[in-house]
């Protein structure tokens, strides 16, 4: 019978044991079990940490990305518009007018023609037209044909007035004062008719063909001033050297 105790209480010992150890097996499973999904949880976490992180660098460089594009826009747009003018109101353009009629210096009036001698209008040169042509010579033939004239009749008007005031004075010096006069408008008339002198050689050269070109050189003198003095016969190159001689003869 004590045997058979003994051998009960064994096995009751026994399957306590194993009780036991199965029930220590669980826990420890259990927790390996916990272990496990709290690895797997972390782990998850962390790749959609990850996830998250790449997710918000890529929207990081797309920002960036899209900055440049538009700072590279708006770079173009200032290029385009500095190069293209804006198109202009007319307000705008009233006044940039009127600045522009501001700064713009004033522009030279055209000289007006001079009256040639004689009171004749001066003649219009035309492009591509020859020197001392035909219209050219019967112009300058009408101005030296009026200037001798004109020179003519002062000339009888002086001889005319001298015979007319020519007098004896008692008074001397009255006599004095018109022979005065007299010698005056005598040397103006003898300067006067070397000048009408002037004015047949030049009538002379120009039916001959030499009207118009200097004695010295050969150039031409110009038609302007062949106007202003019709019975040159010198550039005006010559005419100033020709000048300083006499200044330098004369002392």
């Amino acid at each position: 019978m004590a045997a058979a105790r003994k051998k009960a209480v064994s096995k009751k010992a026994v399957k306590k044991s194993t009780v036991k150890k199965a029930a220590v097996k669980k826990k420890v499973a259990t927790k390996k079990a916990v272990t496990k999904k709290a690895t797997t949880t972390k782990k998850a976490v962390a790749k959609k940490t990850t996830a998250k992180k790449a997710v918000a660098k890529k929207a990081v460089t797309k920002k960036a990305v899209t900055k440049k594009v538009a700072t590279k826009a708006a770079v173009k747009k200032k290029v385009t518009k500095t190069k293209t003018p804006a198109p202009v109101t007319k307000k705008t353009a009233t006044v940039t007018t009127a600045k522009t009629v501001k700064k713009a210096a004033p522009a030279k009036k055209a000289a007006a023609p001079v009256a040639t001698q004689g009171g004749f209008a001066p003649y219009m040169e035309k492009k591509g037209e020859e020197y001392m042509n035909e219209a050219q010579t019967a112009h300058f033939i009408k101005i030296l044909e009026a200037w001798k004239t004109e020179l003519m009749e002062e000339v009888d008007r002086t001889v005319h007035h001298m015979q007319d005031e020519a007098a004896n004075f008692p008074d001397p010096n009255d006599r004095a004062s018109q022979e005065s006069e007299f010698a005056l408008e005598l040397r103006a008339r003898d300067r006067e008719r070397k000048l009408i002198k002037k004015i047949d050689e030049s009538i002379n050269n120009l039916k001959n063909e030499d009207y118009g070109y200097c004695n010295i050189c050969g150039i031409e003198i110009g038609i302007r001033r062949l106007e202003a003095r019709p019975t040159a016969s010198l550039c005006i190159d010559c005419k100033t050297l020709d000048e300083i001689r006499e200044k330098q003869v004369r002392g």
